[in-house]
């Protein structure tokens, strides 16, 4: 099976989303793959053919969301007006908004420490690599790249974390700004 084929890329698509919808259903650890292949339309085999398991999926299918979260947050110009939330975090916070039932099963208290884990480390990374260009405010030379970057990713994901199960949802619009106000301190 090559990678680069577009009938696997649109199957491993497939799974992704049929795994991302019962996530946001249910525990992920109740997931069987007898649903992802029902929710997907293939059968049990071709799951087994793209993943190991349902964890190998909901990993995969997580690094997407994460992905998709990491660049957003390391787009967001340093320059911005504090009262103008950027547009990466403003479509950050809307692609939180959209995927909230997901967001808040996996980092409620119930939720996947695997994604905790991965959505942190990925921040961390992309967050560092933009400050190693040049992209980091003035005036914290004395803090290693690295823990600048920790920093506010893990800040990026309690946030995050706390909006998604706040009860009810602050509007994304909102939270956004607020977190901007935050992140260029």
């Amino acid at each position: 099976m090559k990678a680069d084929d577009p009938r696997v890329r649109r199957t491993r698509a497939r799974l992704r989303t049929a795994v991302l919808t019962l996530a946001a259903e249910k525990d992920v650890g109740a997931i069987t793959v007898s649903e992802v292949a029902r929710c997907a339309g293939v059968n049990r085999a071709t799951v087994y053919l793209h993943f190991p398991d349902v964890d190998a999926l909901v990993t995969d299918a997580m690094e997407e969301a994460v992905a998709q979260v990491a660049r957003a947050a390391a787009l967001c110009p340093r320059d911005a007006p504090r009262d103008r939330t950027p547009e990466p975090l403003t479509v950050l916070f809307g692609h939180v908004a959209a995927a909230a039932p997901l967001y808040r099963r996996m980092l409620g208290p119930q939720g996947s420490a695997l994604f905790v884990v991965r959505m942190r480390e990925r921040l961390t990374a992309e967050l560092a690599g933009r400050f190693a260009g040049g992209h980091r405010a003035g005036g914290l030379d004395d803090v290693p790249t690295e823990t600048h970057a920790a920093y506010l990713a893990g800040a990026l994901t309690g946030v995050i974390a706390h909006w998604v199960t706040g009860d009810p949802p602050a509007p994304a619009e909102e939270v956004a700004l607020a977190f901007w106000r935050l992140f260029r301190t």
